[in-house]
């Protein structure tokens, strides 16, 4: 410990932030760096770093602290060579073990705090080589068992005809996922989703996105969660709305909107379950991976298992994997080859058409999954119907109107369909909209002026009937319309609120500014993905163990009786500077055997004498070699 606690007081403030990061290291119950090298080594803490080792390095661990202990059981040898290391773990793998890759490894364990590296050589410290002793009374294996065992058989290929089932199986469902997200980003653009206080959506709000995405409701939660991770969707102001990201996403192609969420699914994925399933493209992830992750982390198993199966329930919805076999275009993103990926999902998505049959019954049918930006304008204009792979929408006045209030005219919607009609444009499609446009306007809500009226906005018409209709309609009775004159309602309420509310009531009612001209209105904000602000408690827990070393213009006879103490309760001997008469500095090799009083009583090892101290003559402590 005492070795510990000097080199963390030695390091900079970025580097032991670091340190007490990768550790986890709690921010309450430290109070110097005695107490956060005991915190260290303790056995469950170190027992938490092992889990979340590899073999290999584990192997390099192990045997080093072996190497130790052989050199000279009853002192303190020192640390074995690489070089020797990287020989017993050659013989132990019964393969040559790069130099190369064990310096690799012993610099991950370094870092760790589970040992140290100096001068290429590497040594275990004590209460960790101790842990690892204890394995085998686990069920853990031993260094030789973690150097020597083989990695178990590869796994089982993938027949052709398997590939192919994978494959067709994997895009059906990729379609699917992104059809599923793509209702449900444009049905939130409609209508936001509240989120509980408690986490989670109410349950009106998943009953009514189950059915727009034409999922169960226990999927509801998957697809948001998906949609979010790719930042598709935000959670703003208590409400799940769209982004700006995925407003552009629902204009892109089926495979790149594909792409997005499966790049999101792998940036996702923690380092250490991304490399085990990169080195596993193309096959089964059933039993055979899962031995091979309970091979690799032999101490972490169970909980890196989870770790693979909390993300392989995201790829299976989304087309990764089929039956837990990896899909070509799923070892593809594995593999880091996104380019690679689109091109095999374009391959085995339907292809997308371009053109809809217009009926005169004001449906649109299309043949296939429509080209994106003509299903977005579309869905302006019309209702959807039917999300099956042949999606079908219906006209109506209201319908209608919402595009004329996005920006839409008669004209732009005929020229429209025009272009994508395989029919033509029946003649009742041709009536509903003129009839609708020509009616657009007819009821007009803008703001007051504040100046001039208590009320917030206003509504008129030159249709003194229409009016009275609307200002007798119980359904806008919440809006407390109050008759200014013949052509004129006031609110209280904002010219937003009143419009879409009138909107809602299939008004044909149009927004205006104070100019009096048209203008079209956004029903919901687009929703911000913000950065999560974190205080880093690494900060102040630095300033903490900074504070109580006492500063290095101090003499810190608190910290040299710490390190004393320490060297008593180890038994462990210690090389003391004092500074002598005259200036001259002299090395004792003692073993400490009381602090009290500003002095300490020690055994010189050398001369084999007892000698007292004074505390205020120390230079320094540092553990014997």
């Amino acid at each position: 410990m005492l070795t510990l606690a000097s080199r963390l007081r030695a390091l900079d403030d970025a580097a032991l932030r670091r340190t007490l990061e990768i550790r986890a290291v709690p921010a309450t119950g430290i109070r110097d760096f005695f107490d956060l090298a005991e915190t260290l080594l303790e056995p469950e803490a170190v027992q938490r770093t092992l889990a979340q080792l590899d073999r290999a390095t584990l192997a390099v661990l192990a045997v080093a602290g072996e190497l130790a202990v052989e050199t000279d059981p009853d002192s303190a040898p020192p640390a074995p060579a690489l070089a020797e290391l990287t020989e017993r773990l050659s013989d132990l793998a019964g393969s040559p073990v790069p130099e190369a890759d064990v310096a690799a490894r012993a610099a991950v364990l370094d870092s760790l705090m589970l040992g140290r590296l100096a001068d290429d050589r590497f040594r275990p410290y004590d209460a960790v080589a101790a842990q690892l002793l204890v394995w085998p009374a686990l069920g853990l294996p031993t260094a030789t068992e973690l150097a020597g065992a083989p990695a178990p058989s590869a796994l089982a290929g993938v027949s052709a005809t398997d590939t192919r089932f994978t494959d067709r199986l994997a895009a059906e469902r990729a379609f699917a996922a992104v059809s599923s997200i793509a209702e449900l980003v444009t049905e939130l653009a409609r209508e936001p989703a509240r989120e509980l206080s408690r986490g989670g959506l109410g349950l009106p709000d998943t009953k009514r996105l189950a059915a727009v995405m034409g999922v169960d409701l226990e999927a509801v939660a998957s697809v948001v969660a998906t949609a979010a991770r790719a930042d598709l969707i935000a959670h703003s102001d208590g409400y799940w709305n769209e982004t700006e990201a995925g407003e552009a996403w629902l204009l892109e192609g089926t495979a790149r909107r594909w792409a997005t969420i499966a790049q999101s699914w792998h940036a996702a994925l923690p380092p250490d379950v991304r490399g085990i399933l990169a080195r596993r493209p193309g096959v089964s992830w059933g039993e055979g991976l899962r031995s091979f992750v309970a091979w690799l982390y032999p101490a972490g198993g169970e909980w890196m298992d989870d770790r693979v199966t909390e993300f392989a329930d995201d790829a299976e919805l989304i087309g990764i994997t089929a039956h837990q076999t990896t899909s070509p275009a799923g070892a593809a993103v594995l593999a880091g080859d996104l380019d690679a990926a689109i091109a095999t999902m374009t391959a085995a998505l339907p292809a997308e058409v371009g053109a809809v049959y217009l009926q005169n019954d004001l449906s649109i049918v299309s043949p296939g999954p429509l080209a994106p930006s003509i299903d977005a304008r579309l869905r302006g204009l019309a209702d959807v119907e039917s999300r099956e792979l042949a999606l079908s929408y219906r006209i109506s006045a209201t319908s209608v109107n919402r595009a004329l209030a996005a920006g839409e005219n008669a004209d732009s919607l005929l020229d429209f369909l025009r272009t994508v009609s395989l029919t033509g444009i029946p003649q009742p499609v041709d009536y509903l909209i003129r009839e609708s446009a020509a009616r657009y306007g007819r009821v007009r809500v803008g703001a007051t002026d504040p100046a001039a009226s208590p009320a917030q906005s206003y509504v008129q018409s030159e249709d003194p009937a229409l009016l009275g209709t609307i200002a007798v309609d119980q359904t806008l009775a919440p809006l407390g319309l109050v008759r200014v004159d013949e052509n004129r309602l006031a609110s209280r309420f904002g010219s937003d609120v009143v419009f879409w509310a009138l909107s809602d009531a299939r008004y044909p009612v149009a927004a205006e500014n104070a100019a009096g001209e048209i203008v079209h209105l956004r029903r919901h904000q687009l929703a911000r993905v913000l950065p999560v602000s974190t205080v880093d408690p690494t900060i102040a827990l630095v300033e903490k163990l900074r504070a109580s070393d006492g500063g290095e213009g101090q003499a810190a006879d608190a910290w040299l009786a710490r390190q004393l103490d320490s060297a008593i309760k180890s038994k462990q001997t210690v090389v003391v500077s004092i500074a002598m008469p005259g200036g001259v500095v002299v090395d004792y090799l003692l073993e400490p055997a009381s602090v009290g009083g500003g002095r300490f009583r020690a055994r010189d090892r050398r001369a084999d004498i007892e000698r007292t101290l004074p505390l205020s003559s120390i230079i320094s402590i540092t553990p014997a070699p």
